[in-house]
């Protein structure tokens, strides 16, 4: 029942709207590679090229999540940056 009402909302997303539906699987390939799910990535990137987008378009959405992850580690970076002055300062 539950793995059904998920597949229903999950056509509704794909569904073309106010994006085309290759676009809507172009940001889906971004998201599985940023959350690295392997499974995601496949099937996405499947439906993605079925929908229209062509390699370079999946190549293109590609970078722009490695961008995103990379911008949250260097973002992140502070975090360390913080907790060294502060092992710095006990010391």
């Amino acid at each position: 029942k539950q793995l059904a009402a998920f597949q229903a909302f999950s056509r509704e997303v794909f569904a073309a709207g106010a994006l085309s539906t290759a676009t809507k699987q172009l940001i889906a390939v971004a998201v599985a590679h940023t959350t690295q799910c392997p499974y995601c990535i496949r099937g996405h990137t499947r439906a993605a090229r079925r929908g229209g987008a062509t390699p370079e378009q999946i190549m293109e959405a590609i970078w722009v999540a490695a961008e995103m992850r990379a911008g949250g580690a260097y973002a992140h970076s502070t975090l360390a940056l913080d907790e060294l002055e502060c092992m710095d300062k006990k010391d």
